[in-house]
């Protein structure tokens, strides 16, 4: 890959990444797919004569492998501009004289450990102290966004899902399984009584992850030092990383409960509180040979109900990416998979988007390893007010640790709205 294909890093809260880098990205890697479908019919061409050119099969795959690099890089960039578009949730607003007050105070502490009237001052800045299980202090307002706006920049379940942030322990929703009934009358006929709506209660609470980054003194006696960004940078990718995972396979014990920790029942028999599979039609694999591969994904598609399909993505690693690259219609032979036609957009498959995750499993016998469905509404996740940092000075000098922790919570709350793809033969 070449530099014009990276991504310009120039710190946490700043624009990391130009939209120019994106449409060059977009250019090279329409045009490394279109190299790519050129070599992988000449290498169908030779398998189907009956004999395999290994020269050529290694040239489809290094086409696909840098592929897979372009598109990588093009869904960080991406997710840069517009983590720097966001912003926070008080951009434009001015903040109080106590909430001002209290960032200086903040910042003195974090450098110099100065903790005097640091409490008071959360209360008056109107910051969240319900909670403090483990000591330490609320951060800032703008620190703390700043923190939220890293961390939904790396975090593939948060750019899709829907986040929600609670000031309770645990967020807790009615939701309506079914059962209401209607029917046609006439002008004077009876109303008899129709069915009830069946209600069930889904529970997140918010479990608590952390990051303990370390910065010398001499660091901390800079003033040039951008507190909020350094602290953003260290803990994004630690948080991000253990989010990342729990919200895929998390068992909910302490952790937010992951999309592949429900039971799964054949989308045939779906019953509330489960999640639908579709089976790929082989046992072990996802192929092109008789369709199956292709089959697999249209009937993942068409398994939920269209109100679903109209904001629907599918959810995968980047290995399998690979894999589907190379499956093709049965009747025109196009290929599903489509490269991105200007910056912002993803890659898609059969006209939807495809998000990246590699904390979903690979290809294997009775694995899951795309999901498809209106993440949005089909899985929240729950931040808790408040991002707390304890200075720790002592334990590992001359470094000054920032034990910093946040609450978050996740799970399905709605079992409709996202299906899974089984590797299995039925």
């Amino acid at each position: 890959m070449t530099d014009m294909t990276k991504p310009r890093i120039r710190g946490a809260v700043r624009v990391r990444a130009e939209s120019g880098d994106a449409n060059a990205i977009v250019t090279e890697l329409n045009k490394a797919f279109a190299a790519f479908k050129t070599e992988h019919q000449e290498e169908l061409k030779g398998i189907k004569a009956k004999f395999a050119d290994v020269v050529q099969a290694e040239k489809v795959e290094r086409i696909n492998t840098e592929i897979g690099k372009l598109q990588t890089a093009l869904d960080e960039t991406n997710a840069q501009l517009a983590a720097a578009r966001l912003g926070g949730a008080s951009d434009g607003q001015v903040p109080s004289a106590e909430m001002r007050e209290h960032a200086k105070a903040f910042n003195q502490f974090f450098r110099r450990g100065t903790e005097e009237g640091l409490r008071e001052l959360e209360m008056k800045a109107a910051l969240r102290t319900d909670s403090d299980p483990d000591g330490g202090y609320v951060v800032p307002d703008q620190m703390e966004q700043t923190i939220d706006r890293v961390l939904g920049s790396v975090s593939a379940m948060r750019s899709i899902a829907s986040v929600m942030s609670v000031s309770a322990a645990s967020y807790k929703k009615l939701v309506n399984q079914g059962g209401a009934g209607a029917g046609w009358v006439g002008e004077r006929q009876a109303r008899p009584e129709t069915a009830t709506p069946t209600l069930a209660e889904l529970s997140f609470p918010a479990m608590e992850i952390y990051a303990n980054p370390a910065a010398t003194q001499t660091l901390l006696d800079d003033a040039r030092v951008d507190i909020a960004a350094w602290l953003a940078e260290e803990v994004s990718t630690a948080f991000a990383e253990a989010e990342g995972a729990a919200f895929i396979s998390g068992d909910g014990v302490n952790q937010p409960r992951g999309l592949l920790s429900y039971d799964t029942v054949a989308n045939a028999s779906h019953s509330w509180g489960k999640i639908g599979y579709t089976a790929s039609g082989v046992a072990a694999a996802l192929t092109d040979s008789s369709h199956n591969g292709v089959d697999a994904l249209i009937d993942l598609i068409y398994s939920i109900k269209q109100g679903y399909r109209q904001n629907a993505r599918f959810l995968m690693n980047k290995s399998l990416q690979a894999t589907v690259r190379k499956l093709k219609s049965k009747t025109e032979e196009l290929y599903l998979w489509q490269s991105p036609v200007q910056a912002g957009q993803p890659a898609t498959l059969l006209g939807y988007p495809i998000t990246d995750d590699d904390n979903m499993p690979d290809v294997a016998a009775g694995a899951f390893p795309v999901a498809f469905g209106d993440f949005r509404r089909g899985y929240l996740i729950v931040d808790r007010f408040g991002v707390r940092v304890l200075r720790d000075p002592y334990t590992n000098k001359p470094y000054v640790h920032f034990y910093t922790t946040k609450r978050v919570g996740g799970g399905v709350q709605n079992f409709e709205a996202i299906k899974l793809l089984k590797i299995a033969a039925s």
